[in-house]
């Protein structure tokens, strides 16, 4: 099994926060994201981007946690939107119908503003 890897690092400002990941994201490093995620989710984080302008690969693992932050920031009347995905990536979210279900910007530099 080959070292996969993916790297998340979150930035906060006022209620807003960007999660960035590079790398892949699938079965074996979801976890990572999951738990930064879980993490902005126990505070007072309005509106959470995730950056995935350096995500390479993302399989159904990576979309469920995705989704399930989403879901998650619904419910505490947040919002969860994708930034930048690579075309594999924008292609996935198409080919699921999850284009329609996620809010998608082609940029997350403005998410701190």
């Amino acid at each position: 099994m080959p070292d996969v890897e993916l790297n998340v690092s979150t930035a906060s400002q006022g209620g807003h926060a960007v999660v960035t990941a590079t790398g892949e994201l699938d079965l074996y490093t979801a976890p990572r994201l999951q738990a930064a995620l879980a993490g902005l989710l126990r505070g007072q984080i309005d509106r959470i981007v995730v950056d995935l302008a350096g995500v390479e690969f993302c399989d159904s693992t990576g979309m469920n946690v995705l989704l399930a932050a989403m879901k998650r920031m619904k419910e505490q009347g947040g919002s969860l939107e994708l930034a930048a995905p690579r075309p594999a990536v924008k292609r996935i979210l198409q080919v699921t119908g999850l284009d329609t279900v996620f809010t998608v910007t082609d940029d997350a530099a403005p998410a701190l503003d």
